[in-house]
């Protein structure tokens, strides 16, 4: 009896085995995956720090309600700032979505 007793956790400590191989190796392409995202975001979050609004759209502007010679207030850079960073926010929720998948 104790050599089946033996066999049985002999066997499941190799099936425990394999799974932590491949538990490992799951993690492993996640750190990569993780690795290229984060190099992503970090690539978006410089492009819109380093964003400039420009100081004229000349016809839009004023039909958007900019000021009369076609310049953004400060107000309103902030405003759209605001929105851009929203949108970054929303592509890495989707990221870390997709990623959880």
């Amino acid at each position: 009896m104790q050599d089946f007793d033996g066999q049985n956790i002999k066997v499941d400590v190799n099936l425990l085995e394999k799974n932590i191989e491949l538990l490992i190796v799951q993690l492993t392409e996640c750190r990569e995956e993780n690795g290229v995202l984060r190099s992503e975001l970090s690539s978006l979050q410089k492009i819109l720090t380093s964003f400039k609004l420009p100081g004229k759209l000349g016809s839009v502007t004023a039909e958007a309600g900019g000021n009369p010679d076609g310049t953004f207030a400060s107000a309103e850079k902030v405003q759209i700032k605001r929105k851009l960073v929203l949108i970054l926010q929303k592509i890495e929720m989707e990221l870390r979505n997709s990623q959880a998948l």
